[in-house]
């Protein structure tokens, strides 16, 4: 196997000392690679405890509140399997608002939505599809919508980062379909010197403007080397427009630019009508947003992969939007109501104090991490992971978590390592944030709890020293 990799400099710091000094239970070596980073101790907390031990191995500044980032995705999934089960399922209904004759509907086509995260093009496909094989071929009025279930304030999409048509920063619905995404496959083409774009799944509602020039140069932050113009003509319902310029490199291979430019009536009628015409339904109607009717009859209904399933995308692929549909949803352990970021928490609360833990400090917004104002401390992580292993939910739990240099967003990190495949970590990044925690597996065969927080403006130099705690935790005796 390949030896761990770490630079000249922090090689020495690792290895100067062959048994680790500890000061303030932080190793010796991790504290020099900060001093030597500049990021200040005051802004870092390790907690690091061997599962069935009495004590934490390493509780650095763990008490202190911190933002972080997606590592709340943790607190989300865990309190999800718990509290609705593994096997649970979100469902999706199709109602006709009309008469029914032969196979045509004098009236409308009502979605009714329940916070699915996996409504994505394909199960949407698969709705339509179920639709159209139950005989009805023609819709003669308009598609109506009903988000009634979840009861979430208007949030601008620009507040966090001020980039509005990011797809991350799509808001929750109930009635989600596809994630409201527009996809823009960028590849290469060599022979002609060109850039080419694809665009899925409804390319006729944008117009696109090609800009990019094709270049020979290193592919590392590809984003940052080609612009995006958007235009969103919300008032006169034109077209959202896409102008790509700038320049984009031969060895970044294909890429996607994942993106959210329309409005959630706008983009599910555009589905819709493109999915409902490939079954060789006929719709020319229009679509509004409207709660269920009470003259109405159940046509079809979709139910969604399993919970369990679920949480391994939330989790091993950091997806917000689901996370945040998941957390809305915890609403309905506490509630017989609309779903709320309130009753969420109050939830999530409750479970926690079922289990004897009490997180005082604990801020959740919106049960993703993609907040500045999330908080909870190392230590409460580690005790959660702590109690996660000792759970019935504990594999479902554990095997949603990415695999070091195997499988999601860890799938090209550490793959020269001793530790390769030896964890399940989930890792956070913000501007000013980096955090991970999960499982590690050492040399010994000893399994730990690892958390690792840095809130500090020079937190992009955390990433070696976090290399470091994980490499001195694995070869531990």
């Amino acid at each position: 196997m390949t030896p761990f990799k770490l630079s000249p400099v922090l090689y020495f710091i690792l290895y100067a000392v062959a048994i680790p000094v500890f000061s303030k239970q932080l190793p010796d070596s991790i504290r020099h690679a900060l001093n030597q980073s500049e990021i200040s101790e005051s802004a870092v907390s390790i907690y690091v405890h061997e599962i069935g031990a009495a004590h934490p191995l390493i509780a650095f500044n763990s008490d202190k509140p911190m933002n972080p980032a997606s590592v709340m995705k943790l607190v989300t999934t865990y309190a999800g399997l718990e509290l609705l089960g593994p096997a649970y399922t979100w469902k999706t209904e199709l109602y006709s608002n009309g008469v029914l004759k032969g196979d045509k509907l004098q009236g409308n086509l009502v979605i009714k939505g329940y916070g699915d995260p996996r409504l994505n093009l394909e199960n949407f496909w698969k709705l339509v599809r179920s639709l159209r094989q139950t005989g009805l071929r023609e819709i003669t009025g308009d598609l109506l919508l009903d988000n009634s279930y979840f009861n979430v304030p208007i949030r601008d999409p620009a507040a966090f980062d001020n980039k509005p048509y990011r797809s991350y920063n799509t808001a929750p619905e109930a009635l989600l379909v596809n994630y409201r995404a527009v996809e823009l496959r960028i590849i290469p083409q060599p022979e002609s010197g060109t850039v080419r774009i694809i665009i899925n799944p409804l390319p006729e509602l944008i117009e696109l403007n090609n800009n990019l020039e094709l270049t020979n140069d290193s592919c590392s932050e590809w984003r940052n080397t080609l612009d995006a113009d958007i235009r969103v003509d919300v008032k006169d319902n034109h077209s959202p427009s896409v102008t790509l310029n700038g320049s984009y490199s031969i060895n970044c291979g294909e890429k996607t630019l994942l993106l959210s430019l329309h409005s959630s009536p706008a983009y599910t009628l555009g589905l819709f009508k493109k999915l409902w015409k490939e079954q060789n339904g006929i719709f020319n109607g229009s679509v509004r947003n409207g709660a269920t009717l009470h003259e109405k009859l159940l046509l079809e209904s979709y139910q969604s992969p399993p919970l369990a399933e679920i949480i391994r995308d939330i989790n091993k692929f950091s997806n917000n939007i689901a996370a945040r549909q998941l957390f809305l949803t915890l609403s309905t352990a506490s509630s017989n109501g609309p779903a709320t970021l309130t009753n969420s928490n109050v939830a999530i609360r409750q479970w926690l104090r079922s289990k004897n833990l009490h997180f005082p400090e604990l801020l959740i917004e919106n049960g993703s991490g993609l907040s500045r104002k999330s908080r909870i401390s190392t230590r409460h992580v580690g005790e959660l992971l702590l109690t996660a292993f000792q759970s019935p939910m504990m594999p479902e739990f554990v095997s949603s978590l990415p695999i070091l240099a195997v499988d999601g967003t860890m799938k090209k990190k550490y793959n020269e390592t001793a530790f390769s495949g030896r964890a399940h970590i989930k890792t956070g990044l913000l501007n000013g944030v980096r955090t991970l925690a999960g499982y590690m597996l050492n040399k010994s065969g000893k399994r730990f709890a690892v958390v690792f927080f840095v809130n500090h403006d020079k937190s992009d130099k955390a990433r070696p020293i976090m290399d470091m705690l994980l490499h001195w935790v694995h070869e531990r005796p």
